[in-house]
Protein backbone atom coordinates (compact mmCIF):
# COMPACT_ATOMS: atom_id res chain seq x y z
CA UNK A 1 0.00 0.00 0.00
CA UNK A 2 3.16 2.40 1.07
CA UNK A 3 4.36 1.69 -2.34
CA UNK A 4 1.94 2.42 -4.36
CA UNK A 5 1.49 5.38 -2.88
CA UNK A 6 5.41 6.56 -2.96
CA UNK A 7 4.92 5.33 -6.72
CA UNK A 8 1.64 7.67 -7.69
CA UNK A 9 3.33 10.73 -5.69
CA UNK A 10 6.46 10.38 -7.81
CA UNK A 11 4.66 10.33 -10.82
CA UNK A 12 2.65 13.20 -9.73
CA UNK A 13 6.02 15.27 -9.46
CA UNK A 14 7.55 13.60 -12.39
CA UNK A 15 4.67 14.83 -14.89
CA UNK A 16 4.52 18.48 -12.91
CA UNK A 17 7.67 20.14 -15.65
CA UNK A 18 5.70 17.85 -18.08
CA UNK A 19 2.25 19.37 -18.01
CA UNK A 20 3.86 22.74 -18.05
CA UNK A 21 6.09 22.34 -21.25
CA UNK A 22 2.50 20.47 -22.27
CA UNK A 23 0.73 24.30 -21.40
CA UNK A 24 3.30 26.36 -22.88
CA UNK A 25 3.18 24.50 -26.39
CA UNK A 26 -0.23 24.69 -25.94
CA UNK A 27 -0.27 28.23 -25.50
CA UNK A 28 1.83 28.36 -28.63
CA UNK A 29 -0.10 26.38 -31.10
CA UNK A 30 -3.45 28.91 -29.91
CA UNK A 31 -1.21 31.97 -30.70
CA UNK A 32 -0.07 30.41 -33.94
CA UNK A 33 3.81 30.77 -32.80
CA UNK A 34 6.57 28.56 -34.97
CA UNK A 35 8.34 26.07 -33.36
CA UNK A 36 11.28 28.13 -34.05
CA UNK A 37 10.05 30.46 -31.53
CA UNK A 38 9.21 28.02 -28.96
CA UNK A 39 13.05 26.36 -29.08
CA UNK A 40 14.05 29.83 -28.67
CA UNK A 41 11.71 30.85 -25.40
CA UNK A 42 12.72 27.49 -24.20
CA UNK A 43 16.83 28.08 -25.00
CA UNK A 44 16.42 32.15 -22.85
CA UNK A 45 14.24 30.33 -19.82
CA UNK A 46 17.41 28.10 -19.39
CA UNK A 47 19.28 31.04 -18.66
CA UNK A 48 20.86 32.71 -15.88
CA UNK A 49 18.87 35.76 -14.67
CA UNK A 50 21.98 38.17 -15.39
CA UNK A 51 21.99 36.78 -18.87
CA UNK A 52 18.30 37.43 -19.43
CA UNK A 53 18.47 40.73 -18.25
CA UNK A 54 20.80 41.56 -21.01
CA UNK A 55 18.94 40.85 -23.39
CA UNK A 56 17.14 44.00 -23.51
CA UNK A 57 20.01 45.87 -23.84
CA UNK A 58 21.45 43.99 -26.13
CA UNK A 59 18.30 44.46 -28.56
CA UNK A 60 18.36 48.61 -27.76
CA UNK A 61 21.58 48.60 -29.43
CA UNK A 62 21.33 46.93 -32.57
CA UNK A 63 18.23 48.94 -33.15
CA UNK A 64 19.97 52.20 -32.41
CA UNK A 65 23.05 50.60 -34.23
CA UNK A 66 20.47 49.73 -37.30
CA UNK A 67 19.28 53.58 -37.54
CA UNK A 68 22.44 55.47 -37.41
CA UNK A 69 23.57 53.02 -40.42
CA UNK A 70 20.63 53.89 -42.15
CA UNK A 71 21.09 57.85 -41.11
CA UNK A 72 24.17 58.05 -42.69
CA UNK A 73 24.89 59.24 -46.12
CA UNK A 74 27.62 57.47 -48.06
CA UNK A 75 30.96 59.90 -47.98
CA UNK A 76 32.74 60.85 -51.27
CA UNK A 77 36.58 60.24 -50.39
CA UNK A 78 39.48 62.74 -51.28
CA UNK A 79 40.35 63.54 -54.84
CA UNK A 80 43.74 62.80 -56.15
CA UNK A 81 44.26 66.41 -55.89
CA UNK A 82 43.44 67.00 -52.24
CA UNK A 83 45.75 63.68 -51.39
CA UNK A 84 48.84 65.28 -53.23
CA UNK A 85 48.18 68.94 -51.72
CA UNK A 86 48.12 66.78 -47.92
CA UNK A 87 51.01 64.73 -49.07
CA UNK A 88 53.03 67.95 -50.22
CA UNK A 89 51.82 69.37 -47.00
CA UNK A 90 53.09 67.13 -45.26
CA UNK A 91 56.14 66.48 -46.66
CA UNK A 92 56.99 70.55 -46.47
CA UNK A 93 56.05 70.02 -42.90
CA UNK A 94 58.09 67.49 -41.86
CA UNK A 95 61.33 69.05 -43.83
CA UNK A 96 60.77 72.55 -42.16
CA UNK A 97 60.97 70.69 -38.33
CA UNK A 98 64.00 69.39 -39.31
CA UNK A 99 65.68 73.04 -40.34
CA UNK A 100 64.21 74.30 -37.20
CA UNK A 101 65.96 71.36 -35.60
CA UNK A 102 69.02 72.67 -37.32
CA UNK A 103 69.35 75.48 -34.10
CA UNK A 104 70.09 72.85 -31.81
CA UNK A 105 72.82 71.69 -33.80
CA UNK A 106 74.19 75.50 -34.14
CA UNK A 107 73.56 76.02 -30.42
CA UNK A 108 75.59 72.91 -29.73
CA UNK A 109 78.36 73.81 -32.67
CA UNK A 110 78.85 76.93 -31.48
CA UNK A 111 79.02 76.34 -27.85
CA UNK A 112 81.36 73.51 -28.14
CA UNK A 113 83.95 75.81 -30.36
CA UNK A 114 84.15 78.54 -28.02
CA UNK A 115 85.44 79.07 -24.48
CA UNK A 116 83.22 77.76 -21.45
CA UNK A 117 83.29 81.27 -19.81
CA UNK A 118 80.50 82.46 -22.96
CA UNK A 119 79.36 78.77 -23.17
CA UNK A 120 75.58 80.55 -21.84
CA UNK A 121 75.75 83.96 -24.10
CA UNK A 122 76.45 81.62 -26.98
CA UNK A 123 72.96 79.37 -26.23
CA UNK A 124 71.24 82.15 -25.54
CA UNK A 125 71.89 84.30 -28.93
CA UNK A 126 71.34 80.73 -30.76
CA UNK A 127 68.18 80.15 -29.03
CA UNK A 128 66.57 83.61 -29.03
CA UNK A 129 67.36 84.18 -32.64
CA UNK A 130 64.56 81.92 -33.97
CA UNK A 131 62.18 83.53 -31.73
CA UNK A 132 63.00 87.30 -33.12
CA UNK A 133 63.21 86.10 -36.77
CA UNK A 134 59.98 84.63 -36.09
CA UNK A 135 58.79 88.23 -35.36
CA UNK A 136 60.77 90.20 -37.96
CA UNK A 137 59.88 87.41 -41.17
CA UNK A 138 56.40 87.75 -40.20
CA UNK A 139 56.08 91.49 -39.31
CA UNK A 140 57.63 92.48 -42.67
CA UNK A 141 60.82 89.78 -44.32
CA UNK A 142 58.07 87.32 -45.93
CA UNK A 143 56.30 90.47 -47.88
CA UNK A 144 59.55 91.94 -48.70
CA UNK A 145 60.78 88.85 -49.75
CA UNK A 146 57.85 87.07 -51.66
CA UNK A 147 55.24 89.49 -52.48
CA UNK A 148 54.71 91.04 -55.95
CA UNK A 149 56.27 94.25 -55.95
CA UNK A 150 59.09 95.51 -58.25
CA UNK A 151 62.41 93.56 -59.02
CA UNK A 152 64.33 94.61 -56.14
CA UNK A 153 61.80 94.40 -53.51
CA UNK A 154 58.44 93.06 -52.77
CA UNK A 155 56.04 95.46 -52.19
CA UNK A 156 53.12 94.28 -49.24
CA UNK A 157 51.97 90.90 -47.75
CA UNK A 158 53.12 92.17 -44.38
CA UNK A 159 51.79 90.38 -41.05
CA UNK A 160 50.50 87.72 -44.16
CA UNK A 161 47.98 90.03 -45.05
CA UNK A 162 46.75 90.05 -49.02
CA UNK A 163 45.04 87.97 -51.43
CA UNK A 164 45.89 84.43 -51.83
CA UNK A 165 44.35 81.34 -52.72
CA UNK A 166 46.71 78.84 -52.09
CA UNK A 167 46.86 76.29 -52.97
CA UNK A 168 46.37 76.76 -56.31
CA UNK A 169 49.09 76.94 -58.54
CA UNK A 170 50.66 78.36 -62.18
CA UNK A 171 48.05 81.00 -63.84
CA UNK A 172 45.06 79.84 -61.51
CA UNK A 173 46.76 81.61 -58.24
CA UNK A 174 45.14 84.47 -57.70
CA UNK A 175 46.88 87.04 -54.90
CA UNK A 176 50.15 88.87 -54.17
CA UNK A 177 52.65 86.08 -53.42
CA UNK A 178 52.70 85.10 -56.96
CA UNK A 179 56.79 84.13 -56.90
CA UNK A 180 55.49 81.09 -54.56
CA UNK A 181 52.75 79.70 -56.78
CA UNK A 182 54.54 76.83 -58.33
CA UNK A 183 54.30 75.13 -55.02
CA UNK A 184 50.58 73.64 -54.25
CA UNK A 185 50.93 74.06 -50.54
CA UNK A 186 48.73 76.22 -48.20
CA UNK A 187 50.34 79.72 -47.44
CA UNK A 188 51.31 79.21 -43.94
CA UNK A 189 53.13 76.04 -45.21
CA UNK A 190 55.13 78.38 -47.46
CA UNK A 191 55.43 81.06 -44.80
CA UNK A 192 56.65 78.19 -42.17
CA UNK A 193 59.14 76.67 -44.46
CA UNK A 194 61.34 79.62 -45.62
CA UNK A 195 61.17 81.17 -42.04
CA UNK A 196 63.33 78.15 -41.10
CA UNK A 197 65.85 79.80 -43.44
CA UNK A 198 65.66 82.95 -42.69
CA UNK A 199 66.12 82.20 -39.16
CA UNK A 200 68.88 79.74 -40.36
CA UNK A 201 71.29 82.97 -41.92
CA UNK A 202 70.70 84.60 -38.98
CA UNK A 203 71.90 82.26 -36.99
CA UNK A 204 74.89 82.06 -38.92
CA UNK A 205 76.48 85.65 -37.49
CA UNK A 206 76.27 83.97 -34.27
CA UNK A 207 79.41 81.93 -34.16
CA UNK A 208 81.62 84.69 -35.92
CA UNK A 209 80.58 87.51 -33.24
CA UNK A 210 81.03 85.01 -30.26
CA UNK A 211 82.96 85.66 -27.36
CA UNK A 212 82.89 89.75 -27.78
CA UNK A 213 79.76 91.14 -28.88
CA UNK A 214 76.92 92.89 -26.59
CA UNK A 215 73.87 90.55 -26.24
CA UNK A 216 71.12 93.66 -26.83
CA UNK A 217 73.37 94.44 -30.42
CA UNK A 218 73.19 91.00 -31.86
CA UNK A 219 69.44 91.31 -31.13
CA UNK A 220 69.01 94.25 -32.89
CA UNK A 221 71.46 93.10 -35.99
CA UNK A 222 69.49 89.87 -36.06
CA UNK A 223 66.28 91.29 -36.50
CA UNK A 224 67.24 93.97 -39.42
CA UNK A 225 69.12 91.36 -40.97
CA UNK A 226 65.97 88.78 -41.44
CA UNK A 227 63.46 91.45 -41.51
CA UNK A 228 65.23 93.95 -44.43
CA UNK A 229 68.24 92.64 -45.70
CA UNK A 230 67.62 89.23 -46.19
CA UNK A 231 64.14 89.40 -48.05
CA UNK A 232 66.24 92.24 -50.39
CA UNK A 233 68.73 90.06 -51.87
CA UNK A 234 65.83 86.72 -51.54
CA UNK A 235 63.43 88.67 -53.92
CA UNK A 236 66.10 88.91 -56.49
CA UNK A 237 66.57 85.18 -56.65
CA UNK A 238 63.64 83.63 -54.72
CA UNK A 239 61.24 86.17 -54.95
CA UNK A 240 60.71 86.78 -58.91
CA UNK A 241 63.43 89.54 -59.19
CA UNK A 242 65.83 90.81 -61.35
CA UNK A 243 68.38 87.96 -61.01
CA UNK A 244 65.81 85.42 -61.54
CA UNK A 245 64.73 87.24 -64.95
CA UNK A 246 68.80 86.38 -66.00
CA UNK A 247 68.82 82.85 -65.26
CA UNK A 248 70.44 82.82 -61.80
CA UNK A 249 69.93 79.74 -60.01
CA UNK A 250 70.15 78.51 -56.19
CA UNK A 251 68.05 75.74 -55.44
CA UNK A 252 68.31 75.52 -51.87
CA UNK A 253 70.46 78.99 -51.15
CA UNK A 254 74.59 78.89 -50.72
CA UNK A 255 73.63 82.72 -52.09
CA UNK A 256 70.37 83.22 -50.54
CA UNK A 257 71.03 81.83 -46.73
CA UNK A 258 74.69 80.88 -46.54
CA UNK A 259 76.51 83.68 -48.18
CA UNK A 260 74.49 86.43 -46.60
CA UNK A 261 74.95 84.88 -43.55
CA UNK A 262 78.30 84.51 -44.19
CA UNK A 263 78.69 88.32 -45.76
CA UNK A 264 76.62 89.44 -42.66
CA UNK A 265 79.26 87.47 -40.52
CA UNK A 266 82.27 88.48 -41.80
CA UNK A 267 81.41 92.58 -41.65
CA UNK A 268 80.48 91.56 -37.82
CA UNK A 269 83.88 90.09 -36.93
CA UNK A 270 85.43 92.85 -39.18
CA UNK A 271 83.99 95.82 -37.07
CA UNK A 272 83.98 94.05 -33.96
CA UNK A 273 88.13 93.25 -33.80
CA UNK A 274 89.58 90.25 -32.59
CA UNK A 275 88.74 88.69 -29.01
CA UNK A 276 91.69 90.24 -26.74
CA UNK A 277 94.89 87.75 -27.09
CA UNK A 278 94.15 86.04 -29.82
CA UNK A 279 96.85 87.76 -32.20
CA UNK A 280 99.84 89.08 -30.24
CA UNK A 281 103.44 90.25 -31.07
CA UNK A 282 102.94 88.49 -34.35
CA UNK A 283 101.51 85.24 -33.43
CA UNK A 284 98.27 83.76 -33.89
CA UNK A 285 97.24 82.75 -30.46
CA UNK A 286 94.64 79.05 -29.95
CA UNK A 287 91.69 80.05 -27.90
CA UNK A 288 90.91 76.23 -27.91
CA UNK A 289 87.16 75.34 -28.19
CA UNK A 290 86.35 73.51 -24.66
CA UNK A 291 83.76 70.70 -25.82
CA UNK A 292 84.60 69.36 -28.58
CA UNK A 293 81.97 66.65 -27.68
CA UNK A 294 78.92 69.19 -28.11
CA UNK A 295 80.44 70.36 -31.01
CA UNK A 296 80.38 66.97 -32.58
CA UNK A 297 77.00 66.24 -32.06
CA UNK A 298 75.92 69.85 -33.06
CA UNK A 299 78.00 68.73 -36.31
CA UNK A 300 75.69 65.98 -36.91
CA UNK A 301 72.25 67.33 -36.00
CA UNK A 302 73.29 70.11 -38.67
CA UNK A 303 73.79 67.11 -40.75
CA UNK A 304 70.92 65.76 -39.94
CA UNK A 305 68.63 68.80 -40.69
CA UNK A 306 70.32 69.46 -44.03
CA UNK A 307 67.90 66.34 -45.54
CA UNK A 308 65.47 68.98 -44.69
CA UNK A 309 67.22 71.79 -45.86
CA UNK A 310 68.32 70.81 -49.82
CA UNK A 311 64.97 67.95 -50.25
CA UNK A 312 62.55 70.27 -48.90
CA UNK A 313 63.30 72.68 -50.82
CA UNK A 314 61.15 70.69 -53.67
CA UNK A 315 58.03 72.00 -52.00
CA UNK A 316 56.59 68.93 -52.75
CA UNK A 317 56.62 65.13 -52.06
CA UNK A 318 58.11 64.26 -55.59
CA UNK A 319 59.76 61.07 -54.78
CA UNK A 320 62.67 60.72 -57.70
CA UNK A 321 63.71 64.82 -56.68
CA UNK A 322 63.28 63.81 -52.91
CA UNK A 323 65.70 60.68 -53.29
CA UNK A 324 68.09 62.00 -55.70
CA UNK A 325 68.67 65.55 -53.69
CA UNK A 326 69.58 63.79 -50.44
CA UNK A 327 71.86 61.25 -52.03
CA UNK A 328 73.80 64.52 -53.49
CA UNK A 329 73.68 65.95 -50.46
CA UNK A 330 75.09 63.37 -48.48
CA UNK A 331 77.82 62.69 -51.41
CA UNK A 332 78.75 66.13 -50.59
CA UNK A 333 79.24 66.38 -46.93
CA UNK A 334 80.78 62.84 -47.02
CA UNK A 335 83.69 64.05 -49.48
CA UNK A 336 83.88 67.26 -47.76
CA UNK A 337 84.59 65.82 -44.51
CA UNK A 338 87.14 63.63 -45.84
CA UNK A 339 89.06 65.66 -48.05
CA UNK A 340 89.19 68.26 -44.98
CA UNK A 341 90.82 65.44 -42.76
CA UNK A 342 93.22 64.57 -45.45
CA UNK A 343 94.04 68.86 -45.95
CA UNK A 344 94.51 69.58 -42.33
CA UNK A 345 96.49 66.08 -41.88
CA UNK A 346 98.99 67.26 -44.67
CA UNK A 347 98.81 70.78 -43.83
CA UNK A 348 98.66 71.30 -40.31
CA UNK A 349 99.98 67.99 -39.19
CA UNK A 350 97.32 66.51 -37.58
CA UNK A 351 93.51 65.62 -38.46
CA UNK A 352 92.29 68.45 -36.52
CA UNK A 353 88.86 67.52 -35.35
CA UNK A 354 87.35 71.14 -36.19
CA UNK A 355 88.72 71.23 -39.53
CA UNK A 356 86.80 67.32 -40.10
CA UNK A 357 83.57 69.13 -38.49
CA UNK A 358 83.88 71.98 -40.50
CA UNK A 359 85.04 70.11 -43.51
CA UNK A 360 81.26 68.07 -43.55
CA UNK A 361 79.69 71.48 -43.08
CA UNK A 362 81.50 73.07 -46.31
CA UNK A 363 80.19 70.17 -48.27
CA UNK A 364 77.16 70.47 -47.33
CA UNK A 365 76.92 74.61 -47.76
CA UNK A 366 78.72 73.84 -51.05
CA UNK A 367 75.98 71.17 -52.81
CA UNK A 368 72.44 73.11 -51.13
CA UNK A 369 72.88 75.36 -54.70
CA UNK A 370 73.00 72.82 -57.19
CA UNK A 371 71.86 69.45 -55.47
CA UNK A 372 69.09 69.07 -57.71
CA UNK A 373 70.71 69.45 -61.36
CA UNK A 374 74.04 68.02 -61.04
CA UNK A 375 74.64 63.84 -60.81
CA UNK A 376 76.07 62.09 -57.56
CA UNK A 377 79.77 62.26 -59.31
CA UNK A 378 79.74 65.90 -59.79
CA UNK A 379 78.47 66.18 -55.86
CA UNK A 380 81.16 64.26 -54.95
CA UNK A 381 83.55 66.58 -56.75
CA UNK A 382 81.83 69.55 -55.03
CA UNK A 383 82.42 68.51 -51.73
CA UNK A 384 86.00 67.64 -52.00
CA UNK A 385 86.52 70.93 -53.48
CA UNK A 386 84.72 72.81 -50.35
CA UNK A 387 86.20 70.72 -47.74
CA UNK A 388 89.71 71.75 -49.02
CA UNK A 389 88.91 75.33 -49.56
CA UNK A 390 87.20 75.62 -45.86
CA UNK A 391 90.61 74.58 -44.92
CA UNK A 392 93.18 77.02 -46.23
CA UNK A 393 89.88 79.70 -45.72
CA UNK A 394 90.52 79.25 -42.06
CA UNK A 395 94.09 80.25 -41.72
CA UNK A 396 93.80 82.66 -44.69
CA UNK A 397 91.24 84.83 -42.54
CA UNK A 398 93.65 84.17 -39.56
CA UNK A 399 95.99 85.30 -41.71
CA UNK A 400 93.99 88.95 -41.97
CA UNK A 401 93.04 89.11 -38.01
CA UNK A 402 89.51 88.06 -38.93
CA UNK A 403 88.79 86.21 -35.47
CA UNK A 404 85.79 83.89 -36.01
CA UNK A 405 85.68 81.75 -33.38
CA UNK A 406 83.60 78.71 -35.43
CA UNK A 407 84.45 79.10 -38.73
CA UNK A 408 81.26 80.34 -39.83
CA UNK A 409 82.88 82.42 -42.58
CA UNK A 410 84.74 80.11 -43.75
CA UNK A 411 82.09 77.73 -43.86
CA UNK A 412 79.19 79.89 -45.21
CA UNK A 413 80.60 82.53 -46.82
CA UNK A 414 83.60 80.72 -48.83
CA UNK A 415 81.98 77.69 -49.40
CA UNK A 416 78.49 79.47 -50.34
CA UNK A 417 80.31 81.62 -53.09
CA UNK A 418 82.09 77.88 -54.31
CA UNK A 419 78.16 76.31 -54.42
CA UNK A 420 76.75 79.00 -56.43
CA UNK A 421 79.40 79.04 -58.93
CA UNK A 422 79.06 75.30 -59.37
CA UNK A 423 75.86 75.24 -60.83
CA UNK A 424 77.49 76.90 -63.72
CA UNK A 425 80.03 74.34 -63.63
CA UNK A 426 78.21 71.11 -63.08
CA UNK A 427 74.76 71.42 -64.11
CA UNK A 428 73.30 68.64 -66.77
CA UNK A 429 70.91 71.12 -68.41
CA UNK A 430 67.55 70.76 -68.69
CA UNK A 431 65.82 67.86 -70.42
CA UNK A 432 68.77 65.61 -70.10
CA UNK A 433 67.76 61.96 -69.11
CA UNK A 434 71.01 60.43 -66.40
CA UNK A 435 68.11 57.35 -65.79
CA UNK A 436 66.60 55.64 -68.97
CA UNK A 437 64.29 58.37 -70.25
CA UNK A 438 63.82 59.97 -67.24
CA UNK A 439 65.42 64.24 -67.18
CA UNK A 440 67.12 65.14 -64.03
CA UNK A 441 64.95 68.34 -63.86
CA UNK A 442 63.35 70.15 -66.78
CA UNK A 443 63.20 73.50 -66.02
CA UNK A 444 66.30 75.11 -64.18
CA UNK A 445 69.72 76.36 -65.28
CA UNK A 446 71.67 75.65 -68.54
CA UNK A 447 74.25 73.41 -68.60
CA UNK A 448 77.28 73.52 -67.11
CA UNK A 449 81.01 74.35 -68.16
CA UNK A 450 81.88 71.15 -67.91
CA UNK A 451 79.13 69.48 -69.42
CA UNK A 452 78.89 71.22 -72.83
CA UNK A 453 77.41 74.42 -71.73
CA UNK A 454 80.11 76.96 -72.07
CA UNK A 455 80.23 80.23 -69.50
CA UNK A 456 76.90 81.60 -70.08
CA UNK A 457 75.76 80.11 -67.07
CA UNK A 458 78.50 80.46 -64.88
CA UNK A 459 78.76 84.45 -65.83
CA UNK A 460 75.33 84.31 -64.61
CA UNK A 461 76.26 82.90 -61.04
CA UNK A 462 79.13 84.72 -60.92
CA UNK A 463 77.09 88.13 -61.21
CA UNK A 464 74.58 86.81 -58.26
CA UNK A 465 77.55 86.28 -56.19
CA UNK A 466 78.84 89.57 -56.83
CA UNK A 467 75.58 91.63 -57.01
CA UNK A 468 74.49 89.72 -53.24
CA UNK A 469 77.30 89.67 -51.21
CA UNK A 470 78.05 93.89 -52.35
CA UNK A 471 74.37 94.49 -51.21
CA UNK A 472 74.77 92.69 -48.20
CA UNK A 473 78.15 94.18 -47.32
CA UNK A 474 76.14 97.63 -47.55
CA UNK A 475 73.45 97.01 -45.52
CA UNK A 476 75.50 95.21 -42.87
CA UNK A 477 77.66 97.50 -42.38
CA UNK A 478 75.47 100.28 -42.40
CA UNK A 479 73.78 98.15 -39.62
CA UNK A 480 77.00 97.86 -37.90
CA UNK A 481 78.16 101.82 -37.74
CA UNK A 482 74.61 102.73 -36.23
CA UNK A 483 74.53 100.00 -33.49
CA UNK A 484 78.22 100.84 -32.70
CA UNK A 485 77.56 104.76 -32.88
CA UNK A 486 74.51 104.51 -30.90
CA UNK A 487 74.85 101.91 -28.56
CA UNK A 488 78.57 100.07 -28.82
CA UNK A 489 78.84 96.69 -29.98
CA UNK A 490 81.59 95.42 -27.87
CA UNK A 491 82.02 94.37 -24.15
CA UNK A 492 84.48 95.92 -22.05
CA UNK A 493 87.88 94.06 -21.64
CA UNK A 494 87.35 93.15 -18.00
CA UNK A 495 83.87 91.88 -18.64
CA UNK A 496 85.47 89.94 -21.77
CA UNK A 497 88.55 88.39 -19.28
CA UNK A 498 85.52 87.44 -16.91
CA UNK A 499 82.90 85.94 -19.74
CA UNK A 500 80.04 86.91 -21.10
CA UNK A 501 78.26 84.77 -18.96
CA UNK A 502 79.02 86.59 -15.81
CA UNK A 503 79.03 90.12 -17.54
CA UNK A 504 76.08 89.64 -19.63
CA UNK A 505 73.51 87.38 -17.88
CA UNK A 506 74.83 86.92 -14.62
CA UNK A 507 75.01 83.19 -14.19
CA UNK A 508 77.62 80.35 -15.14
CA UNK A 509 76.91 77.59 -17.67
CA UNK A 510 79.05 75.11 -15.24
CA UNK A 511 79.19 76.42 -11.85
CA UNK A 512 82.65 75.93 -9.99
CA UNK A 513 84.69 75.00 -12.87
CA UNK A 514 87.70 76.83 -13.89
CA UNK A 515 87.61 80.44 -14.50
CA UNK A 516 90.10 82.85 -17.32
CA UNK A 517 91.90 85.75 -16.01
CA UNK A 518 94.85 86.56 -18.67
CA UNK A 519 94.22 85.96 -22.53
CA UNK A 520 96.45 83.71 -22.81
CA UNK A 521 95.63 81.05 -20.79
CA UNK A 522 94.19 80.03 -17.19
CA UNK A 523 95.08 80.41 -13.70
CA UNK A 524 93.10 79.57 -10.83
CA UNK A 525 91.94 76.37 -9.06
CA UNK A 526 89.73 73.64 -9.95
CA UNK A 527 86.55 73.59 -6.78
CA UNK A 528 84.32 70.47 -6.36
CA UNK A 529 81.38 70.05 -4.59
CA UNK A 530 83.38 68.92 -1.23
CA UNK A 531 85.41 71.76 -2.03
CA UNK A 532 89.23 69.95 -2.75
CA UNK A 533 90.96 71.70 -4.92
CA UNK A 534 94.10 71.12 -7.89
CA UNK A 535 96.19 73.20 -9.33
CA UNK A 536 95.53 73.85 -13.34
CA UNK A 537 98.05 73.47 -16.44
CA UNK A 538 98.39 74.11 -19.48
CA UNK A 539 96.49 76.47 -22.01
CA UNK A 540 92.61 77.28 -22.56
Amino acid sequence: MMSRLRFKKNSRRKSFPQSRRLYSNRKAELFGLPSSFRQLQTAIKRLSPSWQACIPLAAIIVLAWSCVAVAQEPVEGPTTLELKIGLDTLWVMIAGMLVFFMNAGFCMLETGFCRQKNAVNVLAKNLVVFALSTIAFWAIGFGLMFADGNDFVGLGGFFLNGADNSPVTGDAYQGIFSSLNWTGIPLLAKFFFQLVFAGTAATIVSGAVAERIKFVDFLIFSLLLVGIAYPITGHWIWGGGWLADRGFFDFAGSTVVHSVGGWAALMGAAFLGPRLGKYQDGQINALPAHNMSIATLGCLILWLGWFGFNPGSTMAADPNAIAHIAITTNTAGAFGGIAATITAWLYLGKPDLSMIINGILAGLVGVTAPCAWVNVPSSAIIGIVAGILVVFSVTFFDRIKIDDPVGATSVHLVCGIWGTLAVGLFSLGPDVPIRGEIPLYTAGPAAGLFFGGGLSQLLIQLLGVVSVGGMTVLLSTIFWLVLKAILGIRVTPEEELEGLDIGEHGMEAYAGFLKETTPGGLTGRVTGVAGSAGEVHGSY
